[in-house]
């Protein structure tokens, strides 16, 4: 039997091979074209740690120009966190460095490029510690945004006739603030409060130190004061610092008077401001007001202090909303850290001055909140009673001066 010989296997394996060398010539080329030799990008003699180092042994106003605090209570924030655990140091990280790389970014709302940069480290690793500090420091909250344990009256209210004796149950001031926020666009609606701006609407209590003793956060722009308040007061999981019996909070007229909460009379001159000039208060309601006014603004002023420290309230990053809520929570830590070690810090100095205007852990084992703010007709009238009775003797005890 004759077989006719194959004429076309050889050829076409041939050409088959020849593509396959054709393609890879190809792929060569192009890899060797698009081929950039690798260049190290954090090439500064300056490390981070030797950053750090140069600060806190250059001029004592550099760092507190940079770090919005002065060299030993940077220390001691330092130390406070190494010691308790909240923050150590890491394999290329000092607790200095995570700490100084959060106040740059906080206190004068640097970009995280900007901040590798100087400390010559990768993005991804600035953002990580940048998280881990926050974290950190909001454990460090815990432990010192919190009422004072004192029971005494404040010398603020004991050594000014102006509020002793009518005040001398008064723990403090509540108001609310708007710090900006950012969010997706289909929740900008919910964000954008009356002044048209993307902004959180937080709480805060203080005490007349100027520390926070109270801070929540999570609610839009758009939500209330009063219904931020009562949120609140009704989570038990918020461990709000409630006042002793017979003692309350002073808060604004966008607030219930009742039992713990004394608000100024509404349809009265309330705000410094309007008394402005010359013009004294009339009667007893106007008297009441100014007073209360008067020392109420404590926690303006606080607020005043926190966001001229830390411009990154005003102008919030692309950060997911629940590290936005750690960011305004460390802030308000650092707040009362400084206070605490400092007592003569430049900002708060500043705002503490009387009459100034500025811009405005736990549960019970039943799982139920230890207290309930009453909003019944009873407390309320309770409460304006006792509003009564001091405006009466403040206008009484002003006329005999």
């Amino acid at each position: 039997m004759n077989v006719e010989p194959n004429y076309y296997s050889s050829s076409s394996s041939s050409d088959e091979e020849e593509d396959d060398d054709m393609f890879f010539l190809l792929m060569f080329v192009e890899n060797k074209n698009n081929y950039i030799p690798k260049e190290p990008q954090r090439i500064s003699m300056l490390t981070g740690d030797a950053f750090i180092k140069e600060i806190l042994n250059g001029n004592p106003r550099t760092c507190y120009e940079l770090f919005r605090m002065d060299r030993p209570t940077f220390t001691s924030l330092c130390n406070y966190l190494r010691i308790h655990k909240f923050l150590t140091n890491s394999r290329w990280i000092t607790v200095e460095e995570a700490v100084g790389m959060f106040l740059l970014i906080v206190g004068h709302n640097v970009r995280i490029r900007v901040i590798a940069d100087r400390f010559q480290h990768s993005t991804e690793t600035v953002d990580r510690q940048f998280k881990e500090t926050v974290r950190a420091i909001c454990r460090l909250g815990k432990f010192i945004i919190r009422p004072s344990q004192s029971n005494e009256v404040h010398p603020r209210i004991a050594n000014n006739t102006k509020f002793f004796p009518y005040f001398k149950k008064c723990i403090g001031a509540i108001d609310g603030t708007y710090i900006s926020a950012w969010a997706p666009k289909s929740k900008l609606v919910s964000y954008r409060n009356r002044k048209a701006t993307i902004t959180h609407n937080i709480m805060c209590a203080c005490d007349f130190d100027m520390k926070f003793t109270f801070v929540y956060t999570g609610w839009e722009g758009t939500a209330n004061d009063s219904r931020v308040f009562l949120d609140a007061l009704q989570r038990p999981e918020n461990n709000f610092p409630w006042p002793p019996s017979g003692g309350y909070y002073l808060v604004d007229s966008g607030y219930p008077c009742t039992l713990g909460f004394l608000p100024p009379y509404r349809t009265e001159r309330y705000h410094l401001r309007d008394f402005r000039g010359g013009d004294r208060p009339e009667g007893a309601k106007e008297l009441f007001n100014y007073r209360h006014s008067s020392l109420r603004n404590v926690i303006e002023r606080c607020f005043g202090v926190l966001k001229a420290r830390f411009p990154v309230l005003k102008m919030m990053p692309r950060y997911k909303p629940c590290r936005q809520g750690n960011v305004m929570r460390a802030c308000c830590t650092i707040h009362n850290f400084i206070r605490m070690a400092t007592r003569n810090d430049r900002l708060f100095t500043q705002f503490n001055i009387d009459n100034l205007t500025v811009e405005g852990e736990g549960r019970d084992n039943s799982g139920e909140p230890s207290h309930t703010v009453d909003l019944t007709d009873q407390a309320a009238e309770a409460m304006a009673a006792y509003r009564d009775q001091i405006a009466a003797l403040m206008l009484a005890n002003n006329r005999h001066h």
